[in-house]
Protein backbone atom coordinates (compact mmCIF):
# COMPACT_ATOMS: atom_id res chain seq x y z
CA UNK A 1 0.00 0.00 0.00
CA UNK A 2 1.35 3.60 -1.07
CA UNK A 3 2.66 5.32 2.13
CA UNK A 4 0.56 8.52 2.24
CA UNK A 5 2.28 11.53 4.53
CA UNK A 6 1.16 13.54 6.93
CA UNK A 7 -1.11 10.69 8.76
CA UNK A 8 -0.80 9.68 12.23
CA UNK A 9 0.25 5.58 12.90
CA UNK A 10 -0.78 4.16 15.34
CA UNK A 11 0.66 0.59 16.75
CA UNK A 12 -2.15 -0.43 18.67
CA UNK A 13 -4.51 -3.63 18.08
CA UNK A 14 -8.13 -2.88 18.14
CA UNK A 15 -7.91 -7.05 18.61
CA UNK A 16 -6.12 -7.55 21.02
CA UNK A 17 -8.12 -8.90 23.91
CA UNK A 18 -8.14 -5.73 25.96
CA UNK A 19 -8.89 -3.73 23.38
CA UNK A 20 -11.91 -6.13 22.82
CA UNK A 21 -12.90 -5.35 26.43
CA UNK A 22 -12.42 -1.73 26.75
CA UNK A 23 -11.22 -0.07 23.41
CA UNK A 24 -13.02 3.68 24.59
CA UNK A 25 -9.61 5.46 25.92
CA UNK A 26 -8.12 3.93 22.68
CA UNK A 27 -10.89 5.46 20.54
CA UNK A 28 -10.60 9.01 22.22
CA UNK A 29 -6.79 8.82 21.24
CA UNK A 30 -7.64 7.72 17.87
CA UNK A 31 -10.05 10.87 17.35
CA UNK A 32 -7.58 12.94 19.15
CA UNK A 33 -4.64 11.95 16.74
CA UNK A 34 -7.10 12.76 13.53
CA UNK A 35 -9.46 12.24 11.31
CA UNK A 36 -7.92 9.57 9.58
CA UNK A 37 -5.29 7.38 11.33
CA UNK A 38 -2.81 4.58 9.33
CA UNK A 39 -3.58 1.19 11.70
CA UNK A 40 0.16 0.25 11.19
CA UNK A 41 -0.72 -4.07 12.91
CA UNK A 42 -3.42 -4.27 10.01
CA UNK A 43 -2.38 -2.31 7.14
CA UNK A 44 -5.37 -0.61 6.75
CA UNK A 45 -6.41 3.37 7.62
CA UNK A 46 -9.30 3.82 10.17
CA UNK A 47 -11.91 6.96 10.71
CA UNK A 48 -12.34 7.59 14.56
CA UNK A 49 -14.48 10.44 14.36
CA UNK A 50 -18.39 10.30 13.54
CA UNK A 51 -18.98 12.93 10.97
CA UNK A 52 -16.67 10.95 8.76
CA UNK A 53 -17.63 7.78 9.22
CA UNK A 54 -21.04 9.00 8.99
CA UNK A 55 -20.22 10.50 5.46
CA UNK A 56 -18.38 7.45 4.51
CA UNK A 57 -21.12 5.36 5.15
CA UNK A 58 -23.54 7.46 2.82
CA UNK A 59 -21.25 7.23 -0.01
CA UNK A 60 -20.85 3.47 -1.00
CA UNK A 61 -19.87 4.75 -5.03
CA UNK A 62 -16.50 6.11 -2.94
CA UNK A 63 -16.12 3.62 -0.15
CA UNK A 64 -16.84 0.36 -1.41
CA UNK A 65 -18.19 -2.54 0.41
CA UNK A 66 -17.06 -4.88 -3.22
CA UNK A 67 -13.79 -6.06 -1.40
CA UNK A 68 -15.80 -7.43 1.11
CA UNK A 69 -15.73 -5.58 4.89
CA UNK A 70 -13.62 -7.11 6.53
CA UNK A 71 -9.65 -7.18 7.91
CA UNK A 72 -8.16 -10.48 6.39
CA UNK A 73 -7.35 -10.11 2.92
CA UNK A 74 -7.83 -13.85 1.86
CA UNK A 75 -11.38 -13.72 3.31
CA UNK A 76 -12.42 -10.73 1.87
CA UNK A 77 -11.20 -12.16 -1.48
CA UNK A 78 -13.67 -15.41 -0.56
CA UNK A 79 -16.25 -13.17 0.81
CA UNK A 80 -16.96 -10.83 -2.13
CA UNK A 81 -20.50 -11.31 -3.64
CA UNK A 82 -22.16 -11.58 -0.11
CA UNK A 83 -25.00 -9.23 1.06
CA UNK A 84 -22.61 -7.47 3.56
CA UNK A 85 -19.63 -7.39 0.40
CA UNK A 86 -21.68 -6.22 -2.70
CA UNK A 87 -22.35 -2.69 -4.01
CA UNK A 88 -25.46 -2.21 -5.71
CA UNK A 89 -27.03 -3.02 -8.16
CA UNK A 90 -25.91 -6.65 -6.60
CA UNK A 91 -26.42 -5.11 -3.16
CA UNK A 92 -30.17 -3.91 -4.21
CA UNK A 93 -31.16 -7.24 -5.52
CA UNK A 94 -30.32 -9.43 -2.59
CA UNK A 95 -31.51 -7.01 -0.35
CA UNK A 96 -35.15 -6.46 -1.44
CA UNK A 97 -35.30 -10.15 -0.94
CA UNK A 98 -33.69 -10.86 2.35
CA UNK A 99 -35.50 -7.36 3.44
CA UNK A 100 -38.92 -8.91 2.91
CA UNK A 101 -39.94 -10.64 6.08
CA UNK A 102 -37.98 -7.79 8.09
CA UNK A 103 -40.16 -4.92 6.94
CA UNK A 104 -42.14 -2.40 9.70
CA UNK A 105 -45.48 -3.84 8.35
CA UNK A 106 -44.36 -7.29 8.72
CA UNK A 107 -43.45 -7.20 12.40
CA UNK A 108 -46.73 -6.21 13.02
CA UNK A 109 -47.85 -10.05 12.12
CA UNK A 110 -45.37 -11.43 14.39
CA UNK A 111 -45.54 -8.62 16.94
CA UNK A 112 -48.12 -11.55 19.08
CA UNK A 113 -45.32 -14.32 19.26
CA UNK A 114 -42.89 -11.91 20.47
CA UNK A 115 -45.49 -10.83 22.71
CA UNK A 116 -46.04 -14.15 23.81
CA UNK A 117 -42.34 -15.01 24.14
CA UNK A 118 -41.32 -11.44 25.97
CA UNK A 119 -44.19 -12.58 28.54
CA UNK A 120 -42.98 -15.96 29.31
CA UNK A 121 -39.04 -15.50 29.45
CA UNK A 122 -39.39 -11.94 31.53
CA UNK A 123 -41.68 -14.07 34.29
CA UNK A 124 -39.27 -16.64 34.20
CA UNK A 125 -36.51 -14.59 35.18
CA UNK A 126 -38.05 -12.21 37.64
CA UNK A 127 -39.89 -15.05 39.38
CA UNK A 128 -36.09 -16.72 39.68
CA UNK A 129 -34.64 -13.50 41.15
CA UNK A 130 -31.25 -14.46 39.95
CA UNK A 131 -30.50 -15.11 36.33
CA UNK A 132 -27.72 -14.67 33.65
CA UNK A 133 -29.04 -11.40 31.55
CA UNK A 134 -27.53 -13.23 28.46
CA UNK A 135 -28.06 -16.84 28.30
CA UNK A 136 -31.59 -16.08 30.64
CA UNK A 137 -33.33 -13.33 28.88
CA UNK A 138 -31.28 -11.80 26.39
CA UNK A 139 -30.99 -15.06 24.29
CA UNK A 140 -34.63 -15.91 24.39
CA UNK A 141 -36.50 -13.56 22.33
CA UNK A 142 -33.87 -13.47 19.45
CA UNK A 143 -33.79 -17.54 19.09
CA UNK A 144 -37.01 -18.06 20.05
CA UNK A 145 -37.85 -16.29 17.28
CA UNK A 146 -35.23 -15.56 14.83
CA UNK A 147 -34.39 -18.90 14.62
CA UNK A 148 -38.21 -20.56 14.15
CA UNK A 149 -38.62 -18.00 11.05
CA UNK A 150 -36.00 -18.81 9.61
CA UNK A 151 -37.00 -21.86 9.79
CA UNK A 152 -33.95 -24.18 9.57
CA UNK A 153 -35.45 -26.59 12.14
CA UNK A 154 -35.44 -26.94 16.13
CA UNK A 155 -32.08 -29.03 16.19
CA UNK A 156 -30.13 -26.34 14.68
CA UNK A 157 -31.00 -23.45 17.35
CA UNK A 158 -28.13 -24.12 19.34
CA UNK A 159 -25.83 -24.42 16.31
CA UNK A 160 -27.10 -21.19 15.60
CA UNK A 161 -25.07 -18.85 17.69
CA UNK A 162 -22.15 -21.12 17.23
CA UNK A 163 -22.14 -20.03 13.94
CA UNK A 164 -23.09 -16.55 14.31
CA UNK A 165 -20.14 -16.45 16.77
CA UNK A 166 -17.61 -17.64 14.59
CA UNK A 167 -18.74 -15.69 11.64
CA UNK A 168 -18.19 -12.54 13.18
CA UNK A 169 -14.49 -13.86 14.57
CA UNK A 170 -13.54 -14.30 11.01
CA UNK A 171 -14.30 -10.46 10.45
CA UNK A 172 -10.83 -10.03 12.38
CA UNK A 173 -7.17 -10.58 11.29
CA UNK A 174 -5.64 -13.75 11.32
CA UNK A 175 -5.50 -14.16 14.61
CA UNK A 176 -5.81 -16.88 16.60
CA UNK A 177 -9.49 -16.08 17.57
CA UNK A 178 -10.21 -15.76 13.91
CA UNK A 179 -7.99 -19.46 13.51
CA UNK A 180 -10.25 -21.04 16.18
CA UNK A 181 -13.24 -19.97 14.04
CA UNK A 182 -12.41 -21.58 10.72
CA UNK A 183 -13.93 -24.53 10.96
CA UNK A 184 -17.18 -23.56 12.48
CA UNK A 185 -17.54 -21.78 9.70
CA UNK A 186 -16.46 -24.31 7.09
CA UNK A 187 -19.39 -26.43 8.99
CA UNK A 188 -22.30 -23.67 8.69
CA UNK A 189 -21.43 -23.01 5.29
CA UNK A 190 -21.72 -26.71 4.18
CA UNK A 191 -24.80 -27.02 6.45
CA UNK A 192 -26.35 -23.84 4.43
CA UNK A 193 -25.13 -25.85 0.94
CA UNK A 194 -26.24 -29.20 1.35
CA UNK A 195 -29.18 -29.06 4.51
CA UNK A 196 -30.96 -26.16 4.56
CA UNK A 197 -32.18 -26.71 1.15
CA UNK A 198 -36.11 -26.75 0.03
CA UNK A 199 -37.36 -30.23 1.23
CA UNK A 200 -35.28 -30.01 4.15
CA UNK A 201 -36.26 -26.40 5.84
CA UNK A 202 -39.57 -25.22 6.71
CA UNK A 203 -41.19 -24.08 3.42
CA UNK A 204 -43.08 -21.05 5.04
CA UNK A 205 -39.37 -19.67 6.69
CA UNK A 206 -37.04 -17.43 5.42
CA UNK A 207 -34.68 -19.69 4.14
CA UNK A 208 -37.03 -21.37 2.15
CA UNK A 209 -38.15 -17.82 0.72
CA UNK A 210 -35.02 -16.84 -0.76
CA UNK A 211 -35.53 -20.03 -2.67
CA UNK A 212 -38.67 -18.99 -3.63
CA UNK A 213 -37.43 -15.58 -5.24
CA UNK A 214 -34.59 -17.63 -7.25
CA UNK A 215 -37.00 -19.74 -8.42
CA UNK A 216 -39.11 -16.30 -9.83
CA UNK A 217 -35.57 -15.25 -11.48
CA UNK A 218 -35.11 -12.82 -9.08
CA UNK A 219 -31.60 -13.68 -7.93
CA UNK A 220 -28.83 -16.08 -9.08
CA UNK A 221 -30.35 -19.57 -6.74
CA UNK A 222 -26.32 -20.05 -6.06
CA UNK A 223 -26.79 -16.97 -3.96
CA UNK A 224 -29.09 -18.60 -1.64
CA UNK A 225 -26.87 -20.45 0.74
CA UNK A 226 -24.28 -17.63 1.55
CA UNK A 227 -27.63 -15.37 2.02
CA UNK A 228 -28.53 -17.50 5.05
CA UNK A 229 -25.56 -15.34 6.88
CA UNK A 230 -27.47 -12.46 6.46
CA UNK A 231 -30.38 -14.34 8.83
CA UNK A 232 -28.09 -15.94 11.45
CA UNK A 233 -25.03 -13.33 12.56
CA UNK A 234 -26.67 -10.31 11.94
CA UNK A 235 -30.39 -11.01 14.02
CA UNK A 236 -29.18 -13.17 16.66
CA UNK A 237 -25.87 -11.75 18.45
CA UNK A 238 -26.44 -8.09 17.91
CA UNK A 239 -29.59 -8.10 19.09
CA UNK A 240 -28.34 -10.25 22.09
CA UNK A 241 -25.76 -8.08 22.93
CA UNK A 242 -27.74 -5.14 22.81
CA UNK A 243 -30.38 -6.40 25.11
CA UNK A 244 -27.57 -7.33 28.06
CA UNK A 245 -25.61 -4.03 27.66
CA UNK A 246 -29.03 -2.42 28.40
CA UNK A 247 -29.55 -4.18 31.38
CA UNK A 248 -26.15 -3.82 32.96
CA UNK A 249 -26.43 -0.14 32.06
CA UNK A 250 -29.51 0.39 33.49
CA UNK A 251 -27.89 -1.91 36.58
CA UNK A 252 -25.23 0.87 37.02
CA UNK A 253 -27.57 3.82 36.29
CA UNK A 254 -30.66 3.22 38.17
CA UNK A 255 -31.54 6.92 37.65
CA UNK A 256 -32.06 6.05 34.64
CA UNK A 257 -34.09 2.94 34.66
CA UNK A 258 -36.51 5.03 37.18
CA UNK A 259 -36.94 7.44 34.27
CA UNK A 260 -38.04 4.88 31.67
CA UNK A 261 -40.13 3.05 34.31
CA UNK A 262 -42.26 6.58 34.78
CA UNK A 263 -42.41 7.54 31.22
CA UNK A 264 -42.50 4.42 28.90
CA UNK A 265 -42.11 7.09 25.51
CA UNK A 266 -38.62 7.14 26.79
CA UNK A 267 -38.36 3.36 25.63
CA UNK A 268 -37.12 4.09 22.05
CA UNK A 269 -34.37 6.72 22.98
CA UNK A 270 -33.21 4.62 25.53
CA UNK A 271 -32.65 2.04 23.06
CA UNK A 272 -30.86 4.01 20.44
CA UNK A 273 -28.88 5.48 23.65
CA UNK A 274 -27.52 2.01 24.70
CA UNK A 275 -26.51 1.03 21.33
CA UNK A 276 -24.53 4.31 20.41
CA UNK A 277 -23.05 4.09 24.21
CA UNK A 278 -22.09 -0.27 23.51
CA UNK A 279 -22.36 -0.25 20.44
CA UNK A 280 -22.62 -4.37 19.33
CA UNK A 281 -20.48 -4.17 16.08
CA UNK A 282 -17.37 -1.51 16.21
CA UNK A 283 -16.68 -1.63 12.96
CA UNK A 284 -16.41 -2.67 9.06
CA UNK A 285 -14.34 -2.02 6.74
CA UNK A 286 -14.90 -0.22 2.75
CA UNK A 287 -12.05 0.20 0.30
CA UNK A 288 -11.77 3.26 -1.65
CA UNK A 289 -12.40 3.42 -5.60
CA UNK A 290 -10.67 6.77 -6.33
CA UNK A 291 -8.37 9.01 -4.78
CA UNK A 292 -10.62 10.77 -1.90
CA UNK A 293 -9.82 13.35 0.88
CA UNK A 294 -10.95 13.58 4.24
CA UNK A 295 -10.87 16.71 6.51
CA UNK A 296 -7.79 17.56 4.65
CA UNK A 297 -6.13 13.91 4.19
CA UNK A 298 -5.82 12.82 1.10
CA UNK A 299 -5.71 8.69 0.75
CA UNK A 300 -5.41 7.16 -2.84
CA UNK A 301 -7.93 4.46 -4.28
CA UNK A 302 -7.35 0.83 -3.18
CA UNK A 303 -6.67 2.00 0.17
CA UNK A 304 -9.04 -0.36 3.24
CA UNK A 305 -10.50 1.83 5.34
CA UNK A 306 -11.85 0.90 8.84
CA UNK A 307 -15.05 2.72 9.88
CA UNK A 308 -14.99 2.38 13.22
CA UNK A 309 -18.65 2.73 14.68
CA UNK A 310 -17.98 2.39 18.28
CA UNK A 311 -15.64 5.22 18.38
CA UNK A 312 -17.47 7.48 16.44
CA UNK A 313 -20.91 7.05 18.15
CA UNK A 314 -18.25 7.92 21.25
CA UNK A 315 -17.61 11.42 19.44
CA UNK A 316 -16.99 14.72 21.42
CA UNK A 317 -17.70 16.44 18.66
CA UNK A 318 -21.13 15.06 17.89
CA UNK A 319 -22.36 14.18 21.53
CA UNK A 320 -21.75 15.76 24.58
CA UNK A 321 -20.69 14.38 27.45
CA UNK A 322 -20.40 11.09 24.83
CA UNK A 323 -19.30 8.32 27.89
CA UNK A 324 -22.33 9.61 29.63
CA UNK A 325 -25.26 7.32 29.64
CA UNK A 326 -28.56 9.35 29.41
CA UNK A 327 -31.97 8.19 28.19
CA UNK A 328 -33.31 11.34 27.44
CA UNK A 329 -30.67 12.24 25.06
CA UNK A 330 -32.50 10.52 21.95
CA UNK A 331 -29.21 9.87 19.64
CA UNK A 332 -31.70 8.54 16.77
CA UNK A 333 -28.88 9.22 14.68
CA UNK A 334 -26.28 6.89 15.82
CA UNK A 335 -24.32 4.74 13.91
CA UNK A 336 -24.66 1.47 15.33
CA UNK A 337 -27.08 0.17 12.87
CA UNK A 338 -25.01 1.76 9.88
CA UNK A 339 -26.34 3.99 7.69
CA UNK A 340 -27.45 4.41 3.64
CA UNK A 341 -27.11 1.39 1.65
CA UNK A 342 -25.96 -1.26 4.09
CA UNK A 343 -28.06 -0.14 6.96
CA UNK A 344 -28.98 -3.05 8.92
CA UNK A 345 -31.90 -4.94 7.61
CA UNK A 346 -33.03 -6.41 10.64
CA UNK A 347 -32.94 -3.13 12.38
CA UNK A 348 -36.39 -3.18 13.12
CA UNK A 349 -37.14 -6.80 13.96
CA UNK A 350 -34.23 -5.89 17.04
CA UNK A 351 -36.13 -2.49 18.03
CA UNK A 352 -39.26 -4.92 18.62
CA UNK A 353 -37.07 -7.23 20.37
CA UNK A 354 -35.35 -4.66 22.55
CA UNK A 355 -38.51 -2.41 23.58
CA UNK A 356 -41.15 -5.70 23.56
CA UNK A 357 -38.79 -7.14 26.73
CA UNK A 358 -37.88 -3.38 28.25
CA UNK A 359 -41.82 -2.95 28.55
CA UNK A 360 -42.30 -6.46 30.85
CA UNK A 361 -39.15 -5.65 32.35
CA UNK A 362 -40.56 -2.26 33.31
CA UNK A 363 -43.71 -3.07 34.75
CA UNK A 364 -41.90 -6.04 37.00
CA UNK A 365 -38.67 -4.50 38.06
CA UNK A 366 -37.58 -1.82 40.31
CA UNK A 367 -33.58 -2.64 40.31
CA UNK A 368 -31.31 -4.79 38.68
CA UNK A 369 -28.43 -5.60 40.36
CA UNK A 370 -24.78 -7.27 38.91
CA UNK A 371 -23.44 -9.75 40.39
CA UNK A 372 -20.63 -11.08 38.21
CA UNK A 373 -20.08 -9.80 34.44
CA UNK A 374 -17.86 -11.90 31.78
CA UNK A 375 -17.06 -9.61 29.03
CA UNK A 376 -17.08 -11.40 25.14
CA UNK A 377 -14.08 -11.27 23.48
CA UNK A 378 -14.77 -11.55 19.72
CA UNK A 379 -13.61 -10.56 16.95
CA UNK A 380 -16.22 -8.77 15.43
CA UNK A 381 -18.45 -8.31 18.51
CA UNK A 382 -18.27 -6.33 21.47
CA UNK A 383 -20.77 -6.68 24.66
CA UNK A 384 -20.88 -9.27 26.84
CA UNK A 385 -20.13 -13.42 27.30
CA UNK A 386 -22.13 -13.76 30.78
CA UNK A 387 -23.81 -10.74 33.52
CA UNK A 388 -25.73 -12.31 36.67
CA UNK A 389 -27.88 -10.28 37.33
CA UNK A 390 -30.44 -9.88 40.56
CA UNK A 391 -33.95 -8.02 40.58
CA UNK A 392 -36.08 -6.67 43.26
Amino acid sequence: MTAVRDIPVSDVDLFADDARVDPYPIYRELRDAGPVVEMARHGHYALPRYADVRAALMDWRTFSSAKSVFVDEETNRNLEGITLCSDPPDHTMMRSVLGRPLRPDRMREITPTINEEADRVVDRVVSAGRFDAVTDLAEHLPMAVVSTLVGLGEEYRVKMLEWAAAIWDVQGPRNQRFLDAGPKVGEFLDFAANDAVPGRIDPNGWAAHLYEAADRGEMPREKCPVMMLDYVTPSLDTTILGIASMIALFADHPDQWDLVRADRSLIPHAINEALRIETPVPQFTRVLTDDHEIDGVALPAGSRVALLYGSANRDERKYPDPDRFDVTRKPSDHLAFGRGEHVCVGMHLARLEMSTLLERLADRVSRFEVVDRTPMINNGLRGYEHLTVTVS
